[in-house]
């Protein structure tokens, strides 16, 4: 036999033996899925909110325009920190300061002219007084000329003097009366006088404070919206004031964030949380949720979904959560973009999977995944379980994971508790130690109750796009 021939025949055997093989391979992998898997582990498990939003200060206020000036002088700038009472800034007051010092004199001499109607009127009671005692003596004498007359023992021209000396006295007590009625409302009217003119100087003495503005609160100067030269004018009605600047106190910094709809029912009031500021970059603040919102906020706009207008939209709402930071730093300024991981629910030494592993198959399903059954291909999907339009039982989603025994892929359906960020709670079906099914998320997908599988844990080859 030939060298060639041999060579031949050698190459022959060689594919024969190589095509045994790969058939009995292929043969032994055929149906076989190959899945990456992980095990049920326990461990504590934080359920956790995450929101953004921006920093902002527990208390603030914004300094309104109280009267009508151009503004002359602005003493603080942005940043500065003050006291309450410090000045901030300025307005023209010349024609207020004019009108507190003709005020002033006027008052001083309405004072004047209270003394001069308060003289009169003790001068009339002191006259009053004289003309009593004047009144009296006529009396006396009046009498004792009746009764001499009347023993004849006087002259008639006498009887008439005394007569008309009574008489007088009488008409000049009267006269003292009237005049000192008459100084005591000259008094009760220059005192009148001074209640009003005192009223018109706090007026006026008002107007000239609206001139120089102060800090109402301890804080820092936040904002400031005005310049030198600009006019305030004061609010009206329905109309706010010119907005001259913002003080806030950062004594007490929140962060005020907006939650999803879906989260908000997990948040409550005094739960922890840890807040990052995007400006300081690297550092986490402690702090504890204040304030939970009870009105919708409409994503795109930022308005209350209360509205008739807004009432039936279909669009994404938030709710406003209020985040006090516990030791918040100086060099926080409000405004500041800011992240809160609200922690919802905590549990320790809890028995945890991986939230990809979960699946959702139907009982139809799984009875058709039985052996001598037929069955079909199945979808994953990581929801609850709920029962069909119809109410057949034989739809409804049993949730799960697939379990590695014996090489196959068993569903075992479960029971989950809380949720972290990526591993959620199992609370029945399952037990420590076990292998379950993690990936790929195709293999998931397709992947059916009972069949065999091959690990694969190596890490997966990153494929290569193409435009």
């Amino acid at each position: 036999m030939k060298t060639w021939q041999k060579v031949l025949i050698g190459v022959g055997a060689v594919v024969v033996l190589g095509s045994i093989a790969w058939y009995s391979v292929y043969q032994a992998n055929k149906g076989v899925v190959q899945v990456q898997t992980g095990k049920v582990v326990k461990q504590d498990l934080t359920s956790v909110v995450t929101a953004s939003g921006e920093v902002r200060p527990k208390n603030y206020t914004n300094v309104l325009g109280e009267g009508i000036g151009k503004i002359t002088d602005i003493v603080v700038k942005e940043g500065d920190h003050v006291k309450k009472g410090n000045i901030l800034l300025h307005l023209e007051n010349i024609q207020p300061a004019a009108d507190v010092q003709a005020q002033e004199a006027s008052i001083s001499s309405t004072e004047a002219g209270m003394r001069v109607a308060s003289a009169s009127y003790d001068s009339a009671v002191a006259t009053l007084a004289q003309r009593q005692a004047d009144l009296e003596k006529a009396k006396f004498d009046w009498q004792r000329t009746q009764e001499l007359y009347k023993d004849q023992l006087i002259a008639k021209q006498e009887f008439d003097a005394n007569k008309a000396t009574y008489d007088s006295a009488v008409a000049a007590l009267n006269a003292s009366k009237a005049q000192v009625e008459q100084a005591r409302a000259s008094r009760d009217q220059s005192r009148d006088n001074m209640n009003q003119n005192e009223a018109v100087l706090k007026h006026t003495k008002d107007i000239l404070r609206k001139t120089t503005y102060t800090a109402p609160i301890d804080g820092i100067v936040s904002y400031i919206a005005v310049r030198v030269g600009e006019n305030v004018v004061p609010g009206i009605q329905n109309a706010e004031g010119s907005n001259l600047m913002t003080i806030s106190d950062m004594s007490i910094v929140t962060a005020e964030v907006k939650v999803d709809e879906t989260d908000i029912t997990n948040v409550r009031e005094g739960q922890p949380a840890e807040v990052t500021i995007d400006a300081l970059p690297g550092k986490t603040f402690k702090g504890h949720v204040t304030q939970v919102g009870e009105l919708a906020i409409l994503r795109s706009s930022g308005q209350a979904a209360t509205t008739q207008t807004t009432a039936n939209t279909q669009e994404a709402r938030d709710f406003k959560v209020v985040v006090t930071v516990d030791n918040p730093p100086e060099a926080l300024r409000p405004g500041l973009s800011a992240t809160a991981k609200i922690q919802t629910a905590e549990k320790k030494d809890a028995l945890t999977i991986p939230i990809q592993a979960l699946a959702v198959r139907t009982e139809k399903e799984l009875e058709d995944a039985k052996p001598g059954k037929k069955g079909s291909d199945v979808t994953l999907a990581a929801s609850k379980p709920s029962t069909g339009a119809n109410g057949d039982s034989k739809k409804t989603d049993i949730q799960g994971v697939f379990v590695i025994r014996d090489k196959k892929a068993e569903f075992v359906p479960v029971q989950t508790g809380i949720a972290g960020v990526t591993d959620i709670e199992v609370t029945s079906g399952l037990k420590d130690g076990d292998e379950i099914v993690i990936g790929s998320y195709k293999a998931l997908r397709t992947l059916r109750p009972g069949a065999p599988v091959k690990v694969d844990n190596s890490a997966p080859k990153r494929e290569e796009s193409s435009t």
